[in-house]
């Protein structure tokens, strides 16, 4: 290689490199062996040829010849420490090298200019990803995705997608898993082969039985030693089977923005999760010219489906002959509340919700109820109790609701599976629950019969407010009550904020004694109850503000007990890497507490439920996030004050008693 045309690299400092040694270098996008030896420096390809090692992490040592090699670290391959030629002379064989010059401030290798990047078939499965608005992924980069990588890079480096690097596959999961139940839309999770891979699971079996869309791109190793048992090669569409809706392996010969275009739009309509496998050798593939990404044009219908005639004019009937109707919503009823609510006003109905769609009506409204279940407030309890009929919007019936099945139901979801999955009901309703709510809203105008039960809903709300204003202040000199912080939450936390609970006492807590606005957003792992979600739903939800309009500016203040969040601790220094603007609770009561109380319950003596814990407030700080101690009452409000207030990541630890929850 001459000297003309090249472009001088910096790779090591005056006297870095001794005599005799041999250091890994980056001169632009080479990666070369920069080695000095008999008082020369040289610069060969780093890679060597046998299976691609690092010479730079090699030694130079004497051979059985006398001779001192280059010894690849992976093989023991050998070249000439300067000249970059293997054992025996052969002048047409040997490493590539690079001109090096040695200069007052360093040592410094001359490359010539790159040529232009190569488009990669990575570059259209990414293009058409970020058409689809999947501009959020997140994941670890590594050795069997680098292509993929890559090309997430490019449309990062555009503007056009936002990369979070975490610390462990499962809180990628949990976090597009948030982000999915947020925004109704795929975020993206990356990992490498074999364990990055299955690490995911856990956090997909969250979206799959919450009904979130999620986007799984998965690594694999090269396409030739599938199935030969080579290192992390697993059987990857055989572990993803029972969670996907969509798993397909990216071969060089598959139409590829059509794989993708169907693994998001199968993530969206089947609100589950699209899974892509990629072989490491596809990956970085040339794309053929002229090969152009899809977008959803043409692809998407409105999933706005009025209900068949007679089945709401059977519903509208019993609704119109109704004295102390009841409206009880899931999570499913998210996007229809609005119609929900105004059919509950015509028919003066309470409105309960089940723990998943806490949130999805304000505490503070007169028909509010509040939330049904082992979770719940004895408002709603009460309210069903005296209820003629119910009418149920987009819910799923799950023991921990506990709605009464021997009651007259009406249920109405988009899902045929959904409807009447448990027991039969009286009036089952197929139909967007927007539309349908409307079209019942206009049917019983003017005919409703039933009571009106503002001033009963009202009185109920008396009673528990009073209740819990005595549990505030009960104190035992073991921690703060729940009833205290979450009152104090209550009134501190922004009315638009988005709320990520996590699993165990927290969380009955939370949904006992919160009172959310009619803009706040609660995600919780429902179904699965996986400890651990909060803290990377909260990450989820934090990446929603920052690409999705609708979410811009809104907080993220996540909750959740010393046991959940020990399993993703280390996600918060990913939170400080990208300033996130997240306020996370932790009640710290030195326990399992969920389990502690259960094992009490069932008769049997507490065992391995304490927790060994460091201090998280110091933890926080340590990570170069905000951190707060609160062990007294008096202190509560100012610290989550400062907290929320706070433009980056906090964290709140609260002495908490678990026999005060």
């Amino acid at each position: 290689m001459t000297k003309t045309n090249l472009i001088w690299h910096k790779v090591a400092e005056p006297g870095e490199v001794g005599e005799g040694r041999v250091k890994s270098a980056v001169a632009g996008r080479q990666t070369v062996a920069l080695t000095h030896f008999d008082g020369a420096y040289a610069a060969m390809d780093n890679k060597c040829p046998h299976q691609g090692g690092p010479l730079g992490e090699g030694s130079i040592e004497k051979g059985v010849d006398g001779k001192c090699w280059l010894r690849c670290p992976w093989h023991g391959w050998d070249f000439d420490p300067l000249t970059g030629k293997p054992p025996g002379g052969h002048e047409d064989t040997g490493q590539e090298m690079y001109p090096v010059e040695v200069r007052e401030d360093g040592v410094y290798v001359g490359v010539a200019e790159q040529p232009p990047r190569v488009r990669t078939v990575s570059d259209v499965m990414v293009e058409t990803m970020v058409n689809w608005g999947v501009t959020s992924v997140f994941g670890m980069v590594g050795h069997s995705n680098l292509g993929f990588s890559d090309a997430l890079r490019v449309q990062a480096e555009a503007g056009k997608l936002n990369y979070y690097g975490i610390r462990h596959e499962g809180a990628a999961a949990f976090a597009i898993s948030g982000y999915g139940k947020l925004t109704g839309h795929p975020a993206g999770a990356l990992t490498i082969a074999g364990p990055g891979a299955t690490n995911l699971l856990t956090g997909l079996w969250d979206a799959k039985v919450d009904g979130a869309p999620a986007l799984a791109l998965t690594g694999q190793v090269q396409e030739q030693v599938i199935g030969v048992h080579a290192f992390q090669d697993i059987d990857l569409e055989a572990a993803f089977e029972a969670v996907c809706e969509f798993s397909e392996t990216v071969h060089p010969s598959s139409d590829l923005p059509q794989l993708v275009t169907q693994a998001i739009k199968t993530a969206i309509v089947k609100r589950g999760v699209g899974h892509l496998i990629l072989p490491d050798n596809v990956q970085p593939r040339p794309a053929d010219e002229g090969l152009m990404p899809q977008t959803p044009a043409g692809r998407m219908a409105n999933p706005a489906i009025a209900p068949p005639a007679e089945d709401l004019a059977e519903a509208a009937e019993m609704l119109a002959g109704a004295k102390r109707p009841m409206i009880i919503v899931g999570y499913g009823a998210l996007n229809g509340m609005d119609e929900v609510i105004a059919l509950a006003e015509t028919l003066n109905a309470p409105v309960a919700t089940t723990f998943k769609a806490k949130g999805q009506i304000a505490d503070a409204h007169p028909l509010a109820a509040g939330v049904m279940g082992r979770s719940g407030t004895p408002i709603a309890s009460w309210f069903m109790n005296e209820a003629d009929l119910l009418l149920v919007f987009g819910a799923s019936f799950s023991d921990h609701t506990g709605i009464y099945e021997g009651a007259r139901i009406i249920q109405v979801d988009t899902d045929p599976m959904k409807i009447a999955k448990r027991h039969p009901v009286t009036a089952p309703v197929l139909g967007d629950v927007g539309v349908t709510a409307r079209l019942m809203r206009e049917a019983v105008s003017g005919k409703a019969v039933a009571k009106d039960l503002r001033a009963e809903v009202a009185e109920r709300w008396t009673l528990w407010r009073a209740e819990k204003a005595k549990r505030i202040s009960e104190d035992r000199g073991k921690g703060l009550s729940a009833a205290a912080l979450f009152d104090a939450l209550t009134r501190l936390a922004p009315d638009d904020a988005i709320l990520p609970v996590d699993v165990g006492n927290n969380t009955y807590s939370f949904g006992r004694y919160f009172e959310p606005s009619w803009k706040q957003r609660v995600l919780m792992s429902g179904y699965l109850g996986s400890i651990g979600f909060s803290y990377p739903a909260a990450m989820g939800a934090w990446a929603a503000t920052q690409d999705r309009e609708e979410f811009r500016g809104r907080k993220v203040i996540s909750v959740s007990g010393d046991g959940g969040f020990g399993q993703y601790a280390m996600e918060l220094t990913t939170a400080v890497k990208y300033n996130m603007n997240i306020c996370h609770v932790l009640m710290n009561n030195s326990q399992l507490g969920k389990i502690s109380k259960e094992q009490r319950v069932g008769e049997f003596p507490v065992w391995e439920t304490d927790l060994v814990n460091p201090s998280f407030a110091g933890f926080a700080r340590a990570c170069g996030a905000k951190g707060f101690l609160v062990r007294s009452l008096e202190d509560l409000d100012a610290a989550l004050a400062e907290a929320i207030a706070h433009n980056g990541p906090a964290l709140v630890e609260v002495i908490t008693d678990p026999e005060l929850m």
